[in-house]
């Protein structure tokens, strides 16, 4: 967000959310992109830095950590593929759950936001100018375990896909540096609306 659409969020002046942006950039736990805007200067849009994750759920990284590495020791990387595959039918079948009466895939796609959001992803949908929609995560409580086992990371992409019932890429991942996941949604014109 820019500092005024913070501001605006907080209910204090522009000036007044600056000062606390430059100072939470100091500690290196914000950063900036700027974008361009049809008049005037470009816009700074703040997010989190990695530095920040520590301010929010973490999904209990170590313990999870420490699991994975014991079903693979304990049943090989096959044991690992079918703990993702129940945890994936798991998922999935919650996920559906949630979106029961909804028939566009772009109510679905609002209801997959709230729900990644509740998990902590910190999650919102951006329309395109192309007609597609990006799913934004800009947080992942679950990044160490996914770097431990990047399957985390392939099946959720596999959800999003059947959950929606549409095309679904990743265009922004986290572990490959970026700084939050977005996954980009586009209706396939032989798809139903």
């Amino acid at each position: 967000m820019d500092a005024h659409a913070i501001a605006e969020q907080l209910g204090i002046s522009a000036m007044a959310v600056r000062q606390h942006l430059y100072a939470l950039q100091d500690e290196q736990l914000i950063d900036y992109e700027e974008e361009s805007r049809p008049m005037g200067r470009p816009a700074k849009l703040w997010h989190l830095t990695a530095a920040a994750d520590r301010f929010f759920p973490e999904g209990y990284a170590e313990l999870t950590l420490s699991l994975i590495h014991s079903v693979t020791e304990a049943f090989g990387a096959d044991g690992l593929e079918r703990l993702l595959d129940i945890r994936t039918r798991e998922q999935l079948g919650a996920y559906l759950a949630q979106m029961d009466g909804q028939d566009s895939w772009q109510d679905r796609l609002e209801t997959l936001a709230d729900i990644r959001t509740r998990e902590g992803y910190m999650a919102n949908v951006l329309p395109q100018d192309d007609g597609s929609m990006l799913l934004v995560e800009n947080h992942c409580p679950i990044c160490a375990a996914a770097e431990a086992c990047t399957g985390l990371c392939d099946r959720e992409l596999e959800i999003f896909q059947t959950v929606l019932g549409v095309d679904v890429k990743r265009t922004e991942h986290i572990l490959s540096g970026a700084r939050r996941c977005a996954y980009r949604v586009v209706l396939d014109e032989n798809q139903d609306q």
